[in-house]
Protein backbone atom coordinates (compact mmCIF):
# COMPACT_ATOMS: atom_id res chain seq x y z
CA UNK A 1 0.00 0.00 0.00
CA UNK A 2 1.06 3.60 -0.46
CA UNK A 3 2.37 4.58 2.96
CA UNK A 4 2.91 8.14 1.79
CA UNK A 5 -0.88 8.59 1.43
CA UNK A 6 -2.71 10.60 4.06
CA UNK A 7 -5.48 7.97 4.15
CA UNK A 8 -3.17 5.03 4.88
CA UNK A 9 -3.29 3.73 8.45
CA UNK A 10 -1.27 1.03 10.14
CA UNK A 11 -1.81 -0.19 13.67
CA UNK A 12 0.03 -2.94 15.56
CA UNK A 13 -1.71 -4.60 18.49
CA UNK A 14 -0.02 -6.01 21.64
CA UNK A 15 -0.33 -9.58 20.29
CA UNK A 16 1.80 -8.60 17.27
CA UNK A 17 -1.10 -8.51 14.79
CA UNK A 18 -0.88 -5.58 12.37
CA UNK A 19 -3.72 -3.89 10.51
CA UNK A 20 -2.89 -1.97 7.33
CA UNK A 21 -5.82 -0.20 5.71
CA UNK A 22 -7.17 2.70 3.72
CA UNK A 23 -9.35 4.93 5.89
CA UNK A 24 -11.55 5.66 2.87
CA UNK A 25 -11.96 1.93 2.07
CA UNK A 26 -10.75 2.50 -1.48
CA UNK A 27 -8.14 -0.30 -1.51
CA UNK A 28 -9.94 -3.54 -2.38
CA UNK A 29 -6.64 -5.45 -2.23
CA UNK A 30 -5.58 -4.10 1.17
CA UNK A 31 -3.20 -4.66 2.89
CA UNK A 32 -1.12 -5.42 -0.19
CA UNK A 33 -2.00 -2.81 -2.81
CA UNK A 34 -3.80 0.42 -3.48
CA UNK A 35 -5.46 1.00 -6.86
CA UNK A 36 -3.00 2.31 -9.47
CA UNK A 37 -4.84 5.63 -9.98
CA UNK A 38 -6.58 5.98 -6.63
CA UNK A 39 -8.97 8.92 -6.48
CA UNK A 40 -8.46 9.25 -2.71
CA UNK A 41 -4.66 9.57 -2.79
CA UNK A 42 -3.45 12.62 -0.88
CA UNK A 43 0.22 13.02 0.03
CA UNK A 44 0.96 13.25 3.73
CA UNK A 45 1.94 16.64 5.07
CA UNK A 46 5.00 15.47 7.00
CA UNK A 47 7.08 18.57 6.43
CA UNK A 48 9.39 19.21 9.35
CA UNK A 49 8.37 16.15 11.37
CA UNK A 50 10.96 14.20 13.29
CA UNK A 51 10.42 10.46 13.38
CA UNK A 52 11.26 8.24 16.32
CA UNK A 53 12.02 4.55 16.28
CA UNK A 54 8.47 3.55 15.40
CA UNK A 55 8.49 1.99 11.94
CA UNK A 56 5.56 0.68 9.94
CA UNK A 57 5.84 -3.12 9.80
CA UNK A 58 6.85 -4.76 6.54
CA UNK A 59 4.02 -5.36 4.08
CA UNK A 60 2.95 -9.02 4.14
CA UNK A 61 3.78 -11.17 1.12
CA UNK A 62 1.23 -10.93 -1.67
CA UNK A 63 -1.04 -13.97 -1.92
CA UNK A 64 -1.71 -15.59 -5.27
CA UNK A 65 -4.70 -14.13 -7.07
CA UNK A 66 -4.05 -10.40 -6.70
CA UNK A 67 -3.41 -9.91 -10.39
CA UNK A 68 -6.50 -11.78 -11.61
CA UNK A 69 -8.88 -10.27 -9.03
CA UNK A 70 -9.71 -13.44 -7.09
CA UNK A 71 -8.20 -12.10 -3.85
CA UNK A 72 -10.35 -8.97 -4.07
CA UNK A 73 -13.40 -11.17 -4.71
CA UNK A 74 -12.67 -13.23 -1.58
CA UNK A 75 -12.22 -10.07 0.49
CA UNK A 76 -15.50 -8.64 -0.88
CA UNK A 77 -17.30 -11.88 -0.04
CA UNK A 78 -15.91 -11.80 3.51
CA UNK A 79 -17.01 -8.16 3.90
CA UNK A 80 -20.52 -9.02 2.66
CA UNK A 81 -20.72 -11.91 5.15
CA UNK A 82 -19.64 -9.69 8.05
CA UNK A 83 -22.15 -7.02 7.03
CA UNK A 84 -24.93 -9.63 6.94
CA UNK A 85 -23.98 -11.03 10.35
CA UNK A 86 -23.66 -7.50 11.75
CA UNK A 87 -27.39 -6.86 11.32
CA UNK A 88 -28.23 -10.10 13.14
CA UNK A 89 -25.85 -9.28 16.00
CA UNK A 90 -27.31 -5.78 16.34
CA UNK A 91 -30.83 -7.28 16.48
CA UNK A 92 -29.71 -9.68 19.24
CA UNK A 93 -28.13 -6.83 21.22
CA UNK A 94 -31.28 -4.72 20.86
CA UNK A 95 -33.43 -7.65 22.08
CA UNK A 96 -31.14 -8.15 25.06
CA UNK A 97 -31.32 -4.44 25.91
CA UNK A 98 -35.13 -4.53 25.72
CA UNK A 99 -35.16 -7.55 28.01
CA UNK A 100 -32.90 -5.75 30.49
CA UNK A 101 -35.15 -2.70 30.38
CA UNK A 102 -38.16 -4.90 31.21
CA UNK A 103 -36.29 -6.60 34.09
CA UNK A 104 -33.76 -4.07 35.43
CA UNK A 105 -32.67 -6.18 38.43
CA UNK A 106 -31.78 -9.23 36.32
CA UNK A 107 -28.42 -7.68 35.45
CA UNK A 108 -27.41 -7.62 39.12
CA UNK A 109 -28.54 -11.20 39.61
CA UNK A 110 -26.45 -12.27 36.65
CA UNK A 111 -23.43 -10.46 38.08
CA UNK A 112 -23.69 -11.94 41.56
CA UNK A 113 -24.96 -15.45 40.83
CA UNK A 114 -23.20 -18.53 42.14
CA UNK A 115 -21.04 -20.54 39.81
CA UNK A 116 -22.90 -23.29 38.02
CA UNK A 117 -26.24 -21.42 38.04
Amino acid sequence: MRQECRNFESRTYPNGETVRKCNLDLAPEAPWRCPANCTGFEPRMDIGWTYGTMVTPKTPAEPPGLDDGTAAAVLDEAEDFLNAVGAQVMAEVAAERRQRADHPSSGWRRLFRRRGD
